[in-house]
């Protein structure tokens, strides 16, 4: 392949403002990072009470699980962000993807500091995206249990329905029938269905003294039968461990847990990373030739204005080696191959609207990736597929469609990062979560929405417009119905906004986005070789 050559001018006042603007936004990234790690100060009575207890925090936790100096691929971790009055940073529990004896696990681990480890919604949302991501990527699932259960005032938005707390049980079950390891440590309560946790997983050890599982815990059971109990006497390590069975293994502390729990990930004879299948074409990495805190300067301050997505891809891929298919035609999607951390990967860019020729292209490439067995990378930044006249008669729905289709029929895996706006149907086209791509991150730029909030507020108050015709409505009423629609956009379409949602997997900063995506296709690496796709190319 060719190396890229950068256009950047890196000491220009454009250059510099871009940078400096994103730097900001970086730093916010990072406190609002910190905050869900450590819950800001409302949260140190509770962290104090929990070490106090001989317990360990949550990521401290999975640090004395996974092979020393190796990196966690965290997920998610402002789920949450600014709902329940910020009182449940990273929705109260840890998900993510580390390496034990080489080979890669997921961790599901409840943060007891979070209102005592009980699940909202979104925590169940989580937990259950977790499961997901371990069912796509055929790994095995570390559950460090220390939760208080279903966070009962808003149990209608956690028990009954497909995808709540019942759908993780249901997930975890048949993730065991596949031959996916579910391994279970108890390091706290484990009430009510919490109980189903541990007592569905394939192997279980409870930590004698804080470890404790029960369908009813000493309130229920004294209401129900007038018993009086202690936790431990009903449902501790001892008590599982000896006596019913529940557990499988018993430790006097957490560190002689997780040494227990290392002990039986090296039987489970899962695939390590560097067990990699001929079907993933892999080289020896190299670092990109332009330096990646150069994305600062590159990516525009005012979203308005467009930015290159090739010189994105310089720095991010091995070398800044890009070798470009048809880079004279349909030139607002660019596409190419490209190596991430070794791995040959098939890259689909924006570099605006998407019209019918960047439609086509896009789905002759995707085509040329699934004959070629080559994993996709979406990176989004689009305001969508272009309207009007001459757009509509060139066929921009059908085309359009090709290209959904496309990507909805590719097998190879796919993953996407928005790098910059996401409208519209330009999100699905390009891979968006409907499309279920392996993974999906965001960066603290993006935006996600149906359109811009300034196109929203033309469009949505020329609607309301028409509903008043034969009304007397004045400017300031108008220019009241434009403040309100442009709030409702600006706020829903923030990234933040989004990734408390798990509309995405977490947000990166751009500088850590080759890291994280090498090994997403690490992951991919491992998998026997998946079904093939067609063989045909049909030329667009």
């Amino acid at each position: 392949m060719n190396r890229f050559s950068s256009r950047v001018d890196t000491n220009s006042d454009q250059y510099l403002n871009n940078q400096s603007a994103y730097l900001q936004l970086t730093a916010t990234l990072r406190e609002r990072l910190q905050f869900a790690i450590d819950g800001g100060d409302g949260r140190e009575r509770s962290i104090q009470r929990h070490l106090d207890r001989g317990k360990v925090m949550v990521r401290d936790r999975i640090d004395m699980v996974i092979d020393h100096q190796t990196p966690f691929l965290e997920f998610s971790t402002l789920a949450g962000w600014d709902q329940y009055d910020n009182t449940a940073p990273g929705a109260g529990i840890v998900t993510g993807i580390g390496l034990v004896h080489g080979v890669p696990y997921v961790f599901i681990a409840n943060d007891a500091t979070v209102k005592g480890g009980s699940l909202l919604p979104v925590s169940i949302k989580k937990h259950v995206r977790a499961q997901q991501i371990a069912e796509e990527n055929r790994l095995g699932v570390i559950y460090l249990v220390d939760s208080g259960g279903a966070f009962l005032p808003l149990q209608d938005d956690i028990f009954p329905d497909k995808d709540q707390f019942g759908g993780s049980f249901y997930r975890q079950a048949r993730l065991s029938a596949q031959g996916l390891p579910q391994l279970s440590v108890v390091l706290g309560g484990c009430t009510a269905g919490g109980a189903y946790v541990p007592a569905l997983s394939d192997e279980v050890i409870m930590v004698d003294g804080i470890g404790r599982i029960f369908l009813g815990g000493p309130p229920i059971v004294k209401a129900a039968l007038g018993e009086i109990i202690e936790p431990d006497a009903l449902g501790g390590a001892v008590v599982h461990t000896h006596t019913s069975g529940v557990s499988d293994y018993i430790a006097s502390n957490e560190r002689e847990a997780y040494g227990k729990l290392r002990e039986l990930c090296e039987a489970t004879n899962q695939r390590s990373v560097a067990n990699r299948q001929d079907w993933m074409d892999w080289q020896e990495p190299r670092p990109p030739h332009y330096d990646p805190a150069e994305i600062y300067g590159i990516v525009s301050a005012d979203d308005r204005i467009g930015f290159d997505a090739r010189e994105i891809i310089a720095r991010m891929v091995d070398g800044s080696e890009y070798s470009e298919f048809k880079p004279e035609w349909g030139d607002t999607i660019t596409c190419g191959y490209a190596r991430i951390w070794g791995h040959l990967v098939g890259i689909i860019a924006n570099n605006g609207i998407i019209f019918s020729e960047s439609a086509l292209k896009a789905t002759h490439f995707i085509e040329l990736c699934e004959q070629r067995r080559v994993p996709l990378l979406f990176l989004q930044n689009t305001t969508g597929y272009m309207v009007g006249s001459d757009a509509e008669a060139g066929g921009i729905a059908k085309n359009g469609s090709k290209m959904v289709a496309a990507v909805a029929n590719a097998t190879v895996p796919r993953y996407t990062v928005l790098i910059g706006g996401s409208y519209g149907a330009g999100n699905y086209g390009m891979c968006g979560r409907g499309f279920n791509p392996k993974f999906l991150f965001a960066w603290p730029n993006s935006r996600i929405a149906t359109m811009s909030a300034e196109t929203a507020q033309t469009v949505l108050v020329d609607i309301r417009l028409a509903g008043l015709r034969g009304e007397n409505t004045t400017e300031a009423e108008i220019d009241a119905m434009r403040a309100e629609i442009a709030e409702q956009y600006e706020t829903q379409s923030d990234p933040y906004y989004a990734t408390s949602r798990l509309w995405d997997d977490g947000l990166l900063d751009p500088v850590d986005t080759r890291d994280a995506l090498g090994l997403c296709l690490a992951l991919a690496a491992r998998d026997d070789e998946p079904e093939r796709g067609r063989g045909l190319v049909y030329r667009m």
